[in-house]
C-alpha cells in the first residue's frame, strides 16, 4: 500500500510505502504535517491488498487531524473498495496494471534527495531516490533507505539501507550509530549489542565486502 500526500499546488509532500495501519504510533507519522494550514489531498493505492473498514477509519481519523480535505482510494481488491465506500471515502476499483502506472508516474515526480526534519518513529518508513538526510533520531522499529547515502543528524537506532540500487560506495553516517541493522548494497550487518562508548559522528562503509564503522572525519579545507 502506498499513501501519497500533496498540497493544493500539487506538490508531493511525501509518499509513504508499506505503512502499518495497525501500528499504535501511526499518528506520529503524520504529526509533522499538522503545522500546514492549507488543505491537503491524500490518495491510497492498494494493490491486491484487503484493508478493513476499521483500519481505514483509523487512518482517516489521523488524516483529518492534518487537514486532509480530499481522500481517495484506488484498489483492485473489492473488499478494500467496499470498506472505503462504507466510510463514504471516494473509492475506485481499477486494474492492478493501472494502479502500477499511476504509482510509477508519482514516483517519477519525487525529489531525488530528501531532507526529513523530526524523529522517525517505530513503524515509519522513509525512502529516497537519492540521498536521505534526517535531522532527528531514527527509533528502533523504523526503517530508512536511500539509493545513495544516508545522513542522520541524531541517533540511528533502527534499520538503515543505503545504496539500494547496488551502489557499494554508498555510506551511512550518524551522530550516534547504534542500529538494529545496517545494509549497504547487498552487504548486511547486525548492530552491536553494546551501546557506543563514544559520542562522536561515525560512518558505515563497505571495506572488502564487509561493513565497517569508523569515525566520521570532517575535513577543514580553510
Amino acid at each position: 500500500m502506498e499513501i501519497v500526500l500533496k498540497n493544493t499546488n500539487c506538490e508531493y509532500l511525501e509518499i509513504f510505502s508499506s505503512l502499518d495501519l495497525d501500528n499504535i504510533n501511526i499518528h506520529e507519522t503524520f504529526k509533522r504535517f499538522s503545522s500546514i494550514k492549507e488543505p491537503l489531498e491524500a490518495k491510497i493505492f492498494a494493490v491486491s491488498e484487503s484493508i478493513s473498514s476499521h483500519q481505514l477509519a483509523k487512518l482517516k481519523t489521523h488524516l483529518n487531524k492534518i487537514n486532509v480535505c480530499s481522500l481517495r482510494i484506488y484498489s483492485n481488491n473489492r473488499n478494500t473498495v467496499l470498506s472505503g465506500k462504507s466510510l463514504k471515502i471516494d473509492s475506485v476499483f481499477i486494474k492492478e496494471q493501472e494502479i502500477k502506472k499511476k504509482l510509477l508516474s508519482l514516483n517519477s515526480k519525487k525529489k531525488d534527495d530528501i531532507l526529513h526534519k523530526g524523529t522517525v518513529r517505530s513503524g515509519e518508513r522513509i525512502s529516497s531516490n537519492g540521498n536521505l538526510c534526517i535531522i532527528g533520531d531514527v527509533n528502533p522499529g523504523a526503517i530508512v533507505s536511500a539509493k545513495k547515502n544516508i545522513y542522520v543528524w541524531g541517533k540511528l537506532l533502527g534499520i538503515a539501507f543505503a545504496g539500494k540500487s547496488g551502489n557499494k560506495n554508498a555510506s551511512i553516517a550518524s551522530l550516534y550509530l547504534n542500529p538494529l541493522q545496517l545494509r549497504i548494497a547487498d552487504v548486511i550487518a547486525i548492530g552491536p549489542k553494546d551501546k557506543p562508548k563514544n559520542y562522536y559522528p561515525e560512518i558505515a562503509v563497505i571495506d572488502k565486502q564487509t561493513i565497517i564503522i569508523k569515525p566520521q572525519i570532517i575535513e577543514n579545507k580553510n
